[in-house]
């Protein structure tokens, strides 16, 4: 169901980018986007895509970058974007493509996984909650773009 990105998925992963952008109207440019998945592919970040469904024809992506935290003793991932095609949405696949990248994410020594969900999504929240997410108890995400 998931197979890593490689550069010659570009344009496959930049049309459905482009997608999901538009769809939640997030305030980016193509520069921004083809900035994003060059540099994915640059090897200068610790990120990576996996394409979800048959890779010749995939349905959706994932996105996932990798840092530390000294409060957990390693490795900690962001799941940054999910998305699925809406003409699939609801037969399941968003919860195996979780499924099998926190299992991936696993076998790499990760030790949590982090994502953000948008608060007026209850359908996103909702799978979330039930794959075990939570929100932090103590911490609230704040950004400043640079």
């Amino acid at each position: 169901m998931l197979s890593l990105c490689a550069p010659d998925d570009r344009d496959r992963l930049l049309k459905m980018v482009t997608q999901f952008h538009e769809e939640e109207e997030l305030p980016t440019t193509d520069e921004d986007r083809l900035s994003g998945i060059d540099a994915l592919f640059s090897g200068d970040v610790q990120a990576a895509a996996w394409l979800i469904g048959p890779k010749s024809s995939p349905v959706g992506y994932i996105i996932v970058s990798f840092g530390f935290c000294m409060a957990i003793g390693g490795r900690e991932a962001l799941i940054d974007e999910v998305w699925i095609r809406p003409s699939v949405r609801g037969r399941g696949m968003g919860s195996q493509c979780l499924v099998a990248i926190l299992k991936e994410l696993t076998k790499m020594d990760v030790r949590r996984a982090n994502l953000d969900v948008a608060a007026d999504n209850p359908k996103a929240k909702a799978l979330y909650d039930k794959l075990g997410f939570t929100t932090h108890e103590r911490y609230q995400r704040m950004s400043r773009r640079l």
